[in-house]
Parts: C-alpha cells; structure tokens; sequence
C-alpha cells in the first residue's frame, strides 16, 4: 500500500491518541487525554498515516535545542509517538513518515532529529545513531561517608509555581554548557510536580533546594519514596531529577538525600555513566552503577551546520564523504577544517579521505561514542591511511555526552 501522510486535524486528536496507544499496548481514558493534550501538542506537527480514511500511524514532533560541544546550541525536533497499528506492519508506513518529517526539519531550518529508541533496531536505518548513555545508580546509605565538610544549605519547599522557577533556572545554566542535554518545555516542569493527569497517577514526592554562601540557589532535587513492605518503615528513596550549577552544590545534594531517615538505597535512573558520585565519597562503592544502555539518539539533519555549531580539542582538517540517502543523491563531500577560531565546514569536489554513513557521524557528534565503532554498522571506507583514526579522534571529547530529559 502507499499511505497518505498528513498532519492531523484538531478533531483526529482523540484518534491520533487510539492509534498510538493502542501500538503502544496502552489502554488509557482517550477521551479524556486528548482533551489534556489539545492545548499542549502543536497538532500541526502531529503527523498520521492513512490507509485509505483508516489512521493507521502516527508521529509527532515539538521544537528544541540540543546543546553540542563547547556550549553551541542547535535548533532540533524532538521525536516521539512514533507507531504503526500491528494490523500495517512491514508496509512502508514507517518509511514513509519518517521521509515526511526529515523534508519538515529541512523546511523548518532545525539542524538534528532526537528521539529515544524503543527498539533499538529500528532508527539506525533512517540516518539516527546513540549519541549518549545512561544507567541507573543506586547508593546505599549505610555506607555512604562524604569527603569535605557541608556547605551553604539544603531547603525543602513544596513543588509550586515558584518553585518550578527556581528549578528552570538552575536546569537551564546547567543545559545550555552541558553537551547532550536539550531544552525542556515548559508544561513539562508542571507535570513533573504533580499536575494531575488523565495518562495515570499523578507525581507525588519532595523538591529540595540547595543554596551556596551567598544565598544563592544553585541546584535541586526532585524525589519520591517507595515503600518497602517487607521492611516497614525502611523505604527506598527514588531521586527523579538532580541539578546544580557547582561541584559543591552537587555533592551537597546527594549528601542530602543519602542523609534522610528511614532509607536504606536511593536510586537514581537515567542518569550519566559519568557520574562523578563516587568521586564524593570515602568509599566508592557505596555507589554502584548498573543497567548501562542508549540514551539520546542523533539524526544530523544539516550536516554542515551541525559540525560548524560544534567546537572541537583538537585542529585538523579533513574531507568526509557522507551517505544519506535523503540527502540528493545520497552522498555529499565535505571539508570539515577545525582551528584555534573555530570550525568550517563545506561542501566540496576534494577528493574524500574518508567515508561514512550519515547514521555513524550522528552518533558520534556529541563526542561521547567512537567513530570507530559507530562504523561498524553500516561500515566505512577509507581511502587515505589513518582517516578514520583522524576523523575519531578530531569528534571526540574528554567529556561525557549527557541527555537527563527523557521524552
């Protein structure tokens, strides 16, 4: 079949929802959530498929930034909602939707495709590869002596209004110098201390503040308990977002909720694999990291403006050849020319020192995953000595790549 794909209409919303859920194997209220979510999805970046005048998949997108090495900030659609009725497997829906929304993003002028994978398999083939990792840590509180002395102090405030301001604004410093985090919208902030909701159960938990010398806030944490039955009135403590400014109002929030009574094990998902927890403790075992995975995958949508927007450690030039085959003729050349004043990248007729698919470089382009073993996927192909090498070591970066927004 050839589906037509469209944006949806305000009155498909309810339906958009069926379709979605119903891949998803969600049974929710649809009535009820579509009239929550009218006033906060831009129906117009709500795309569908139909099989005739059968909806039959759906995709939607809502503009960000991604924050990229060296502080830059690109334009970028946020991916989600991504489905297929079982009833039009294996018949190009996907394909189909996905070819829609990347001609969209050119249109639109935003530079990267970001979405998380529900199934890994899947987004590889359409250009999109894992930029950033996450894991889950769990601290047990027993053993969890801090270096140093405190300092400043840590406040508990409920989770209103104003204190969703405060929490933006410590998010938001933190977001626009750490590579891989995105911008956050802003109903998102409400859902996250407790606005009811038709999806299920509302957030219920605790936000703590913390205030360096000066009185100023410089981190936050959001948490919730889990009772343990077996244990009453020993509970784990589940830390859902933490975030500061400074080293010193980092370590004073986890000294915090590794402090509080009646816990025995804070957990921690989706945090970095960098996390430097242990670091702040006198025994790092105390904090264990497990269930290591992909977070954040990349789709470089504008290759050169993606790697111009980038900064790089070292100097260096080199001409890469890029498949994507949504690009023209599915191959472009660039020279990408790194120095002390920045990066250019253009196009070129240079012969190509490397080349590489489109979904191996998006991968790589935070500076967190090795070119040399994105490649291995779709493979490469060197044609000067030591390209490959140059190109890997010129993407990388000291630092971790992390995304803490899970859309």
């Amino acid at each position: 079949m050839t589906p037509t794909i469209r944006s949806i209409a305000p009155d498909e919303l309810p339906t958009f929802v069926e379709v979605m859920t119903t891949a998803f194997l969600e049974r929710p209220d649809v009535a009820n959530v579509a009239a929550e979510l009218a006033s906060l999805w831009d129906v117009r970046r709500c795309r569908a498929a139909f099989d005739g005048g059968t909806m039959c998949g759906t995709f939607r997108t809502w503009e960000t930034e991604l924050t990229v090495p060296g502080g830059g900030i690109v334009p970028g659609a946020a991916i989600a909602g991504v489905t297929v009725l079982p009833t039009h497997r294996r018949q190009g829906i996907l394909r189909a939707l996905v070819a829609a929304e990347h001609a969209a993003i050119r249109e639109r002028g935003e530079v990267v495709g970001l979405l998380y994978s529900a199934e890994y398999p899947i987004y590889g083939r359409f250009g999109y590869g894992p930029a950033t990792r996450i894991a889950r840590w769990t601290l047990d509180t027993g053993e969890a002596s801090f270096h140093g002395t405190p300092s400043g102090r840590v406040e508990i405030v409920r989770p209103n209004a104003d204190t969703a301001v405060r929490m933006v604004a410590v998010f938001d410093a933190v977001r626009r110098s750490s590579p891989g985090e995105i911008q956050r919208r802003d109903y998102r902030w409400e859902y996250d201390l407790g606005r009811e909701t038709a999806w299920g159960d509302r957030w219920k938990g605790f936000v703590a503040l913390r205030h360096d010398r000066d009185g100023t806030v410089d981190g936050y944490v959001r948490y919730h308990a889990e009772p343990d039955p077996a244990r009453r009135p020993r509970a784990r403590l589940v830390v859902d977002d933490l975030h500061a400014t400074s080293d010193e109002g980092y370590a004073a929030l986890w000294r915090f909720v590794g402090q509080v009574d009646l816990v025995d094990t804070i957990l921690a998902d989706h945090r970095s694999v960098s996390e430097r927890l242990p670091w702040h403790l006198v025994s790092a075992r105390a904090a264990r990291m497990s269930e290591p995975g992909d977070g954040l995958w990349v789709r470089l949508v504008d290759v050169p403006r993606a790697l111009e927007a980038r900064s790089y450690e070292r100097e260096g030039t080199i001409v890469l050849e890029v498949i994507d085959p949504d690009d023209g003729g599915g191959r472009t050349r660039l020279a990408l020319d790194v120095g002390p004043d920045g990066a250019v990248c253009r196009r070129t007729d240079r012969s190509a020192d490397l080349t590489v698919h489109v979904a191996a470089l998006g991968a790589a382009y935070l500076g967190g995953t090795r070119l040399r073993d994105a490649v291995i996927a779709d493979g490469h192909d060197e044609h000067h000595e030591g390209a490959l090498a140059r190109a890997d070591a010129l993407l990388r970066t000291a630092d971790e790549p992390w995304c803490s927004t899970f859309f």
